[in-house]
C-alpha cells in the first residue's frame, strides 16, 4: 500500500550480501593486525650470520688479486635478493600459493627439459643453465621445492568426504590420492636422475614425511614406501651391477680418472663415481685411507672437523679451507666444525630443527589443511636438505652435492629456500590463533565464499 513503511521482523531473511558485508565489517573492527613471526625471522637472522661469517672463512680460494671481498659481496648480494623475495611473500595470504601451484610446478618442470637440451655441464651432468647471462639456475632446487608444493596442494584433499558421505567412495578416494603423490615424485625423481640419486631420494623422504603428518594411514604409507624401495632398489641393481654395466655401459672412457672427465668440462655418464662413492662408504676404515685425487673432498673433510675438536679454531683459522674443495658450498658444514668445533656444529643442526619445530607448532593452529601442509612441507624441504648436507660431510651418508640452505654459496640455493621461507611466513601471518583473532578468523571463514579447501587433518 503506498505511504505504508515496511517492516522487517526479527525473523524476516536479510539480503545474504548485506549480511556478510555487515559480518565483515563488525569482524574488521575487532580483528587485531597479523604479526609477523618472530621465532622463524630469529633463525633466518642467525643463518644469515652464520652464512656471511663461514663463507668468507671458507673462501679463500676464490680470491683473486687481492679481492677478498670478492667471493662474500656476490653472496651478500644474493642474500639481499633472498631478503627482500621473503618481506614480499609474507604479506602474500597463502590462498595465492594454493591457486598457483600447478603453474609453478610446470615452470619448474621445463626448466628441467630446457636445461636437459641447452644446460650448462657441471660435474659431467647438464645441471644448470643461464638465465640471460646473469646467473646460473639449477633446476634441481626448483623441482625439490615443487614436489613439497603440489604434495601439500594434494593432501589437502586427503579427508575431503564425497558429499554422499559413502565410506567405501571416501576409502577409494584416500588410496587414490596417494597413488597420484607416489607417481608425482617419482615423476619428478626420473627427471632429475641423470644428476644423481641424492636429489631422487631427498624429495621420497619429503613426500614421505609430508604422508606422515597429512594423516595418511599406516597401511597406505607402507605401501608408498614399499614402492619406492622396490623402485630404488630396482634402478641400482640394474644400474650398477655387472649385469646393468653390460646393458648401459661406462662413458667414462679412455681410462680418464673421475676428476679428469669433469675437468674435461664434457658430459659423461658417472655410473661408476656412484658406485665407487656407495663402495667406499661402505668401508669400516674410510676415514683411515690414504688421500687420492679421487677422495681428497671428503679426507680434507674429515680432517678439518678433527682440527676442531670441541670448541673449534674460531672463524678465520681454518687450515684446510685452501686446499678442501667446494669449501664454500658442498663442504661448508666441515669449515663450520673447524671454526666453531662441535659445539657450533651441533647449534647449526639445533637451529634447523627449531625451524621444523616452529613450523608444527604454526601448523597446529591451522584451521584448513593446505596452510598446515605448506609450512610443514617448507620446513621439512629446508631441514631434509640441511641434515642431508651434514650427513655427507660427516661421513653419514655416500658423498654428493647438496648444499646447506641459505649458508652454502650458490644463487638457486638461496633463492629457493628464501621463497620456502617467504610462503611460512605468509602462513604464519595469516594462521589461525587463540584468542580473539581465532573466534575473529572461524567467523571470517564460515562467511567465506571459497569452500574447497578442507580442514586441518592435524586437528580432525
Amino acid at each position: 500500500m503506498t505511504g505504508e513503511t515496511q517492516i522487517i521482523t526479527p525473523g524476516a531473511q536479510a539480503d545474504p550480501r548485506t549480511r556478510k558485508q555487515a559480518a565483515q565489517d563488525e569482524i574488521a573492527a575487532v580483528r587485531p593486525r597479523p604479526r609477523r613471526d618472530p621465532a622463524i625471522w630469529g633463525i633466518y637472522a642467525f643463518l644469515i650470520f652464520v652464512s656471511i661469517v663461514e663463507l668468507f672463512s671458507a673462501s679463500s680460494r676464490e680470491i683473486v688479486g687481492g679481492n677478498i671481498l670478492g667471493p662474500i659481496s656476490r653472496h651478500a648480494f644474493l642474500l639481499f635478493v633472498g631478503f627482500i623475495i621473503m618481506i614480499c611473500l609474507q604479506r602474500v595470504h597463502y590462498r595465492v600459493f594454493y591457486r598457483l601451484t600447478y603453474v609453478i610446478v610446470g615452470l619448474s618442470v621445463l626448466s628441467v627439459f630446457y636445461t636437459m637440451a641447452n644446460g650448462v655441464v657441471i660435474n659431467g651432468a647438464r645441471r644448470a643453465f643461464s638465465l640471460f647471462g646473469l646467473c646460473t639456475v639449477q633446476p634441481a632446487e626448483l623441482i625439490k621445492f615443487s614436489a613439497a608444493l603440489i604434495i601439500a596442494r594434494m593432501l589437502c584433499n586427503y579427508r575431503v568426504h564425497y558429499k554422499k558421505g559413502k565410506v567405501d567412495e571416501y576409502r577409494r578416494y584416500n588410496r587414490r590420492l596417494v597413488a597420484v603423490v607416489a607417481v608425482v615424485v617419482l615423476f619428478f625423481g626420473a627427471l632429475l636422475i641423470k644428476q644423481g640419486m641424492t636429489n631422487t631420494l631427498l624429495m621420497m623422504v619429503i613426500s614421505g614425511a609430508m604422508m606422515v603428518i597429512g594423516g595418511v594411514r599406516a597401511k597406505e604409507l607402507l605401501c608408498v614406501l614399499g614402492v619406492y624401495a622396490i623402485i630404488a632398489g630396482g634402478y641400482y641393481f640394474v644400474k650398477y651391477s655387472d649385469a646393468g654395466e653390460k646393458i648401459f655401459g661406462t662413458e667414462q672412457a679412455d681410462g680418464m680418472t673421475d676428476a679428469e672427465a669433469i675437468s674435461s668440462g664434457k658430459e659423461f655418464d658417472r655410473q661408476a663415481t656412484h658406485k665407487n662413492r656407495v663402495a667406499n662408504f661402505l668401508r669400516p676404515n674410510k676415514f683411515n685411507d690414504e688421500i687420492t685425487s679421487e677422495n681428497s673432498q671428503e679426507m680434507y673433510s674429515y680432517i678439518a672437523q678433527a682440527n676442531g675438536g670441541v670448541m673449534g679454531r674460531f672463524p678465520g683459522n681454518s687450515r684446510e679451507t685452501a686446499r678442501l674443495p667446494l669449501a664454500f658450498s658442498d663442504y661448508i658444514y666441515a669449515i663450520i666444525i673447524e671454526d666453531t668445533g662441535l659445539v657450533g656444529g651441533s647449534f647449526l643442526l639445533f637451529a634447523y630443527l627449531c625451524l621444523l619445530w616452529r613450523a608444527g607448532y604454526i601448523a597446529s593452529r591451522c584451521k584448513k589443511a593446505f596452510p598446515a601442509l605448506l609450512v610443514i612441507g617448507m620446513a621439512v624441504f629446508i631441514v631434509c636438505q640441511a641434515l642431508v648436507h651434514m650427513g655427507i660431510v660427516t661421513g653419514c651418508l655416500p658423498v654428493s652435492g647438496q648444499p646447506l640452505p641459505l649458508i652454502s654459496k650458490g644463487g638457486s640455493s638461496v633463492i629457493v629456500t628464501s621463497i620456502a621461507l617467504g610462503m611460512m611466513l605468509s602462513v604464519s601471518r595469516f594462521a589461525l590463533r587463540k584468542g580473539q583473532r581465532q573466534e575473529a578468523n572461524d567467523r571470517i571463514s564460515r562467511l567465506s565464499d571459497d569452500d574447497s579447501m578442507p580442514d586441518n587433518p592435524t586437528q580432525i
